[in-house]
């Protein structure tokens, strides 16, 4: 399967990253994140609407291809492709069709996932690279970014939180 990539060498992109370690190892940060339910950490976290649900799941989520919409709280939703995958290292995927407020910001995102060693733990970091529209891009690098980052940061708090659990308690 060829996969179009939304963004290539000669795009201007405005990256936006947060970082959290975990006590987890790698491996089992990167099994118990990838596959994760979207609607239990991405709660609305103002400006933005939480994710209620993912429809049109092609297939499994562990391998570059399958595509799926997350379906967000306001009525909106986006189309979103698995481009890359390195078991146990480092997933990526694409986001576009956004049928809200970032329809006029951006043509697509490219999210990217990296589970590096710390120690005994994992420094996880996440990449949410937009592709801004003609002239919106001090829009997306200016007054958004610190919007999107605080709404990052706290899924990926409550990711961490719940794969902790997880391993922890696994029959939770």
């Amino acid at each position: 399967m060829t996969i179009k990539l939304l963004i290539g060498a000669a795009d201007h992109t405005i990256p936006i990253t947060v970082q959290q370690r975990s006590t987890l190892a790698p491996a089992d940060a990167f099994r118990l994140i990838m596959p994760i339910d979207l609607a239990t950490v991405f709660k609305p976290v103002w400006p933005f609407p939480g994710i209620r649900s993912i429809a049109n799941q092609t297939e499994t989520w562990d391998h570059p291809g399958p595509t799926r919409n997350p379906q967000f709280d306001d009525g909106s939703q986006a189309d979103e492709q698995l481009t890359e995958c390195v078991d146990g290292v480092s997933f990526a995927y694409q986001l576009t069709g956004f049928t809200n407020v970032l329809a006029n910001l951006a043509s697509g995102v490219r999210g990217e996932w990296n589970f590096n060693p710390d120690g005994a733990g994992t420094l996880i970091r996440w990449t949410y690279e937009f592709k801004p529209l003609p002239g919106r891009g001090w829009i997306v690098a200016g007054p958004f970014a610190p919007l999107w980052r605080r709404y990052m940061v706290a899924a990926l708090d409550r990711m961490v939180q719940s794969s902790e659990a997880a391993l922890r308690n696994p029959a939770a």
